[in-house]
């Protein structure tokens, strides 16, 4: 399908953290997202925007959002898609910096800055060659299917004690996580590509921007473990001392961040080229220098 409609779709799609080119095709991303979506909030997962995921996904639509002249439902009567666009060395935009995060979801590294180079076109061909497809640096069709069939194929449940990272940069929580654990992650998610602000979150649990101890104290208080926002200080004090079960937390005068079931919630993981996202699978901030500090039970 297409038209404003989609467009609408992919508007709250990006609302909702599942970051989707508002190019007004229903192609195969706007459908990995949808199904991402409805497994997240426990809708049947089919890529298929009925009323009751439209209603889940504007809980996150800002006022500003304009809407297609069908309010963004039933999606109906609209032209088949032409899919996305063919990419190729000296493609730039959106969509190339789509392709990149999700190939990188899959397990082959690029850098995430909308340029088709050199570095990409060598991603690619890798990517062309484990699935039988030409290596000739186009991304075309049958490599956006092959891309699609690579996402579904990783995004199983979370393993026991290990929450996953997913392709749209949030976190889905381990099954076998305390509900405490599972709040405490989907909090971070709300916030996870929010811009680091100094002092952001302090004032007010609603912010446009989150610093260190801000974000810390946002996860934490999504769980009911921290009750009022506390500076990186503050939280050297903050529960038992030493590593968690699940959560650890590293915090000294200047710099604060945790990890939560094996990934690490850290503003220093921010840049460019994850999108700004907080969420890490591997350290960035050091060891040495912290006071280490965990949730009292956790």
């Amino acid at each position: 399908m297409s038209g404003s409609d989609v467009v609408t779709l992919q508007q709250l799609l990006t609302r909702a953290n599942f970051r989707t080119p508002t190019d007004g095709h229903f192609g195969p991303l706007t459908e990995i997202h949808v199904v991402s979506f409805e497994r997240k909030y426990h809708l049947t997962a089919n890529g298929i925007v009925t009323k009751a995921v439209v209603t889940v996904l504007h809980r996150f639509a800002p006022s500003s959002i304009s809407h297609g002249p069908s309010g963004g439902v039933p999606l109906q009567s609209k032209s088949a898609s032409s899919g996305p666009p063919t990419l190729r060395l000296g493609s730039s935009g959106s969509w190339v910096t789509t392709l990149q995060r999700e190939l990188n979801s899959v397990g082959y590294a690029t850098s995430i800055d909308g340029q088709f180079g050199s570095g990409t076109v060598r991603v690619v061909n890798q990517f062309k060659a484990a699935h039988g497809l030409a290596q000739d640096g186009v991304f075309g069709t049958k490599s956006w299917a092959a891309l699609a069939s690579a996402q579904n194929a990783a995004q199983g449940p979370a393993p026991p004690g290990v929450a996953r990272l997913n392709r749209d940069g949030t976190v889905t929580a381990p099954s076998n996580a305390p509900q405490a654990i599972k709040d405490v992650i989907a909090a971070a998610n709300q916030i996870a590509f929010k811009p680091y602000i100094y002092g952001g979150g302090h004032a007010s649990w609603i912010a446009s921007g989150y610093d260190c101890s801000g974000s810390v104290s946002y996860a934490l208080h999504g769980a009911g473990l921290i009750s009022a926002p506390e500076a990186s200080g503050e939280l050297e004090s903050y529960g038992s001392a030493g590593p968690g079960q699940w959560i650890t937390i590293w915090a000294n005068a200047g710099h604060t961040y945790m990890r939560i079931a094996g990934l690490y919630f850290d503003t220093a993981a921010q840049s460019r080229t994850n999108g700004n996202d907080r969420w890490s699978a591997t350290r960035i901030s050091p060891v040495s220098g912290y006071v280490v500090r965990h949730p009292i039970g956790y």
